[in-house]
């Protein structure tokens, strides 16, 4: 499993997958919004998405968890 985090503090723009959905590396998990700049989260590992953390307008901070990828 590999979780996805935010490396910024931010608000979640929008959401770009689904739990269950196969995804692959470089794949957006979601864009982030921060200063009026667009910041897209991409997962490093390709995999099901297991567990999605984040809503659209949701405010996180540096080092919350994003998502769940299960690799297997």
């Amino acid at each position: 499993m590999a979780e996805i985090r935010a490396e910024i503090t931010a608000n979640v723009w929008q959401v770009r997958c689904e739990v269950g959905q196969a995804i692959a590396e470089g794949d957006e998990i979601c864009i982030l919004e921060s200063m009026k700049m667009e910041i897209p989260v991409v997962t490093e590992v390709p995999g099901i998405v297991r567990e999605l953390h984040v809503e659209p307008e949701q405010v996180v901070q540096e080092g919350d968890l994003l998502a769940i990828i299960d690799e297997s």
